[in-house]
């Protein structure tokens, strides 16, 4: 399983890639794992605004629904419009191609909320 460590990590398993002002932001492979095959990914349009710990959307696995909570609060800028079509990048590719937002990041204090990924692999258990 990666961790990629040029990533921040919330406690409900999302990841953020911040490139000043944009963030990019997915689910973990973790939580990828966790929920099984993906078959169904509702993306927010572009344009809304999320705060921090919002629900942006959801994912839908064979198994079960989750909802995809906003890392930090941002203005949603892109929706990778390719998991319309293919959910499975989620799972195929969860930190690159499996992306599902880009934000404008509208406080950059709250990403000291976040985990780095040491803090997140302590956090699901996971060495």
């Amino acid at each position: 399983m990666k961790f990629p460590e040029n990533l921040l990590y919330s406690k409900e398993h999302t990841w953020l890639q911040v490139d000043n002002p944009i963030g990019t932001v997915g689910i973990t492979e973790f939580a990828q794992s966790e929920l099984g095959e993906m078959v169904y990914v509702e993306l927010p349009r572009i344009g809304q605004t999320f705060k921090a710990d919002e629900i942006f959307g959801s994912v839908e696995a064979v198994k079960t629904t989750s909802d995809l909570f906003m890392p930090v609060s941002g203005k949603v800028v892109a929706i990778n419009e390719a998991l319309t079509k293919e959910p499975e990048l989620v799972n195929s590719d969860s930190f690159d191609s499996g992306w599902m937002i880009k934000i404008e990041i509208l406080d950059f204090l709250e990403t000291d909320n976040l985990l780095n990924s040491e803090k997140y692999r302590e956090m699901i258990g996971v060495n």
